[in-house]
């Protein structure tokens, strides 16, 4: 287990976006909105979840048949775009308030999936050194 993955940025990162999809499934539900608005912000609570005990219990390290960062990353990017198209249009369409709420908590939960694909790109770009395949003339 690694106590520490929490307490990083990337853990920060995962935890809060675990806690504002729930916020803006609960807003979405509470106002019976669309399906697509709650099955969105669930995916986007259980994915969250997985990957942060995939780290957390260092699985990633076990099951290295997977490059895991990289496919965070898609991960963070595709639901970036889901996001940006769903709750754009929530915020738009806006049939109650409760739509509307959880509109605005897709789109802070868009800009935290963005913060953690730039984390996660960081990590990979500079963890460790660069080597040349072919020698330097």
């Amino acid at each position: 287990v690694d106590s520490a993955f929490p307490r990083s940025p990337r853990g920060a990162v995962k935890i809060a976006r675990a806690l504002v999809a729930s916020a803006a499934f609960l807003c979405f539900v509470a106002s019976r909105s669309r399906g697509a608005y709650t099955a969105l912000a669930v995916m986007e609570v259980v994915i969250t979840a997985l990957f942060f005990l995939l780290y957390f219990l260092k699985l990633d390290k076990k099951m290295s048949w997977l490059f895991w960062p990289l496919a965070d990353i898609f991960n963070s990017v595709i639901a970036a775009l889901f996001l940006l198209v769903v709750c754009l249009f929530a915020v738009i369409i806006k049939t109650n308030n409760g739509t509307l709420a959880g509109g605005v908590f897709g789109l802070v939960l868009l800009v935290l999936s963005v913060v953690d694909a730039v984390l996660l790109f960081q990590k990979i770009s500079l963890d460790g050194p660069r080597r040349r395949n072919t020698p330097a003339k």
